[in-house]
């Protein structure tokens, strides 16, 4: 089982980036699948989550409206699209796969730094 994020990287305040994660090893399309973070001193932070079909999601109140999860089945691959991005943003992210909502993760990436910066 695997689930590799792309590259993140540094963004200004203000700009956006398109994370992606290709999973590989299990059935994609029976996985819901979320998006966690953990800035520097603090806890993990789920950010958002989308279910195996894809018809409903969930995000963390800091980043509705500015971001946006979804999925393509026929290529593994879930995103975050962030928009309008902010300092706070700053941090690690992972992309989680979960057999059902709202539970821990079966399966987790490595891991993507992302920094927001001027």
């Amino acid at each position: 089982v695997q689930l590799v994020e792309s590259e993140g990287g540094l963004v200004q305040p203000g700009g956006s980036l398109n994370l992606s994660c290709l999973a590989s090893g299990f059935t994609f399309r029976n996985y819901v699948m979320s998006w966690y973070r953990q800035a520097p001193g603090k806890e993990l932070e789920l950010v958002a989550t989308i279910s195996e079909p894809g018809d409903k999601t969930k995000y963390e109140d800091s980043v509705k409206g500015r971001f946006t999860i979804s999925r393509d089945d026929a290529k593994n691959t879930v995103y975050l699209q962030m928009n309008s991005m902010k300092p706070e943003d700053t941090a690690v992210y992972y992309c989680g796969a979960h057999r059902f909502w709202d539970v821990i993760p079966n399966y987790w990436g490595q891991g993507t730094q992302v920094t927001v910066s001027s």
